[in-house]
């Protein structure tokens, strides 16, 4: 399909770090849940990206979706986006904005710009340091060069979509980020009927324990070790017929090592159908040292009846004032002890179990953020001048920002000639 025949009346350019795989990573199922939404907003959509391919991929093409190759440091993207002219363009995380930001700001002036944070980058790599260095995370661990790269990315944007509540609150309390400036978008499901809870199979009829992700996302492969190396063995001791089954795409050799029949853990590796893994097993133990954003595996988790545990960064930004749909506990013994009682009563499981439905309902809705996201979008590029008018700083670090990375692109760019 040509991208430039034809063109609708609002065209919409995604610079993607990756090609979205939704069965693999949460950040796929993301970015197909935003795709979905500009195209019920009647929005032609390109999506670019300079990552390789992978069979893994979405196959976007079946949405009408066009698929377009752009390079890094290379001037032929800036005749690709001039001749496209898109009315809007959706940065997939900071750092493809970093890369594309300027080019796009140079030759279409008057596209909205758009960050979609995914999660906060500088926060998952404090946490993952202060666990590292095995002391608390402090917010000022946060003023580092990823902080500083981030935050100046968002400034740049006429918008960033925030998927975590907590961030929101973090990037205007601490960062003093202005809420014009940002948008909570979380992750969206559909209603479930009474008739879909029903169908759920029930607590006598699930087994095991299981935790699912993507190896290749650390704060995942931490938990895994975490699992293996410390509340395992200790749960095992207390329920020596239960098993661990670890599912998750990409999985490296050194964690199917880990693969341990005798002392029932196993590393299933990639879940074919991760929704009805969940369905199946009792317990979703996830217990996660660090991280941001939200965390798509509890989201499966609670849409197939099954409750978690989990720590607080885990639970971070999910469930607001309501109950958890499990246990959040942020030691080996207390972790141990809420994945016990919850694999071994049936009536605190059920409990459990209404919490997430409750959750999903009440948090994460679909109808409850479609329609505002839209309004918002509008308004933007009805007043987009206005709206710039107000960000100072943004039009400052654009001002620099398109001179500093410039160069250093053309640099390369001449380099690489």
């Amino acid at each position: 399909m040509d991208v430039f025949s034809t063109p609708l009346k609002k065209q919409l350019l995604i610079i993607g770090a990756v090609w979205p795989e939704p069965n693999s990573t949460a950040a796929g199922t993301r970015m197909l849940q935003l795709i979905r939404l500009f195209l019920a907003a009647q929005y032609r959509i390109t999506f670019a990206s300079a990552s390789a391919e992978s069979s893994h991929r979405f196959p976007l093409e079946d949405l009408e979706v066009t698929l377009q190759n752009i390079e890094l440091n290379h001037t032929s993207f800036d005749v690709f986006v001039e001749k496209l002219k898109p009315d809007t363009v959706l940065f997939d995380r900071f750092v493809m904005e970093e890369q594309f930001g300027w080019r796009v700001a140079k030759k279409c002036p008057e596209a909205l710009r758009i960050l979609d944070t995914e999660d906060l980058h500088c926060l998952r790599s404090a946490r993952q340091q202060a666990v590292k260095a095995q002391k608390t995370f402090e917010l000022t661990d946060l003023h580092s060069d990823i902080a500083f790269r981030e935050i100046a990315s968002i400034y740049r944007c006429d918008l960033s979509l925030m998927i975590s509540s907590f961030e929101m609150e973090l990037l205007e309390n601490h960062f003093k980020v202005p809420k014009a400036l940002l948008h909570y978008l979380p992750f969206l499901v559909d209603r479930l009927s009474e008739a879909e809870r029903d169908s759920l199979p029930s607590f006598s009829e699930r087994q095991h324990f299981v935790t699912i992700g993507n190896f290749r996302h650390a704060p995942n492969w931490d938990s895994v070790l975490y699992l293996k190396q410390t509340i395992w063995p200790l749960l095992r001791k207390e329920l020596p017929q239960a098993e661990m089954h670890v599912y998750g795409s990409y999985p490296p050799e050194k964690a199917l090592q880990l693969q341990q029949p005798k002392e029932g853990f196993y590393v299933k590796g990639w879940a074919k159908e991760a929704k009805q893994v969940l369905r199946n097993s009792k317990v979703c133990l996830a217990p996660l040292r660090f991280g941001a954003g939200l965390k798509g595996k509890f989201m499966e988790a609670m849409c197939c009846g099954t409750p978690s545990v989990t720590t607080a960064v885990g639970a971070e930004g999910m469930c607001g004032s309501n109950p958890w749909g499990g246990e959040i506990a942020d030691t080996p013994t207390a972790l141990v002890s809420a994945a016990k009682a919850l694999y071994t009563d049936s009536n605190l499981w059920r409990k459990a179990q209404i919490n997430g439905f409750e959750i999903l309902n009440k948090c994460f809705e679909r109808n409850s953020f479609e329609s505002s996201f839209a309004e918002r979008i509008s308004a933007l590029e009805e007043n987009l001048q206005s709206h710039r008018k107000q960000n100072f700083y943004g039009a400052l670090l654009q001002h620099h920002s398109m001179r500093s990375t410039e160069y250093l692109s053309r640099w390369i760019s001449e380099k690489n000639k």
